[in-house]
């Protein structure tokens, strides 16, 4: 069952500097309900949205063997590089595989930054396509700045300084995740089976076309999330979820099969990975232990992609 609802709020982003606190209230309120919202008016450039979308097309219209060549298994554990349809089961409690392809992009670093061995510490890797790299650099880069801002407006709504959670995003194991969506077929209904998202924010850009649906609050019923052009769908992930000390909401969502081709670019943000995440004070009762971010990525990943044989 699904339904169309305006459960899902959208928000003007530019209301965080003309409205600050009307804003704030809006996003906490949403993060305490669905914990999803639509946001609108950011500070990401369509000419930049558009170029990423275009680089994403290039990618996976590539052979199938030069795809591989930067498969995900490659990178050692890291989370970075490409997953092919039917290597993931985000719906863990049913495993049906994922009708889906993925890239996925990290923190691009320096030789130096990584002899210190953290977690999801590793180079990118890149194909051969022309301008590619720095097209998903610049969008990252972008991206991250947005997220980091958006944490801001979650400080204040918790009653923390504004820049309580900036440190945390320093050097963040975020993901830029390029997804293609074939067509579905009658009967198909796992683009991306239900699951909850890791991070603690995720920015997710559409380009229009339908599937991707929300869990009801108490309830079996799915809500098709609202289609803004050119705004970000934002949800708040498990990490923060944790964090918050359960105030926040990390909400099961899926991607139906689509009617056509689908293309998204997710952007998940995740702490610097020797972040402890403990309940804020203030929360009430710690209702998880602390644990190091780097570590709680580990545990969840784990359990999503098939090793190949």
């Amino acid at each position: 069952m699904s339904t169309n609802s305006p459960a899902i709020p959208i928000l003007d982003w530019r209301r965080f500097d003309g409205d600050k606190a009307g804003f704030v209230a809006d996003l906490g309120a949403a993060a305490r309900d669905t914990g999803f919202l639509v946001l609108a008016n950011h500070s990401v450039s369509e000419d930049m949205i558009a170029k990423a979308f275009a680089a994403g097309d290039d990618f996976f219209a590539l052979p199938a063997a030069t795809k591989d060549a930067v498969a995900i298994h490659r990178s050692g554990g890291t989370n970075r590089g490409y997953a092919g349809q039917g290597t993931e089961a985000l719906d863990e409690a049913s495993g049906v595989k994922d009708r889906k392809e993925a890239y996925n992009i990290g923190l691009e670093l320096q030789d130096d930054d990584l002899r210190m061995g953290e977690p999801f510490r590793a180079p990118n890797l890149w194909p051969d396509l022309p301008g590619f790299r720095e097209t998903m650099l610049a969008y990252y880069t972008a991206a991250w700045d947005l997220g980091v801002a958006l944490h801001r407006a979650v400080a204040l709504d918790l009653g923390l300084a504004e820049d309580h959670f900036d440190c945390a995003f320093s050097a963040p194991m975020a993901t830029l995740r390029l997804l293609h969506y074939p067509a579905g077929e009658k009967g198909e209904d796992h683009g991306a089976g239900a699951h909850t998202d890791y991070g603690a924010l995720t920015l997710l850009m559409t380009d229009g076309v339908g599937g991707l649906q929300v869990q009801a609050r108490d309830s079996d019923a799915w809500m098709d999330v609202p289609h803004v052009p050119g705004a970000f769908v934002i949800n708040i992930g498990d990490c923060l979820m944790r964090w918050t000390n359960d105030v926040y909401v990390s909400t099961p969502h899926r991607v139906v099969a689509p009617p056509k081709r689908r293309r998204s670019i997710a952007f998940f943000l995740d702490p610097n990975p020797d972040v402890e995440v403990s309940a804020i004070p203030g929360t009430g009762a710690p209702l998880y232990a602390p644990v190091l971010a780097g570590d709680y990525l580990a545990s969840r990943l784990a359990a999503t992609y098939e090793t190949p044989a």
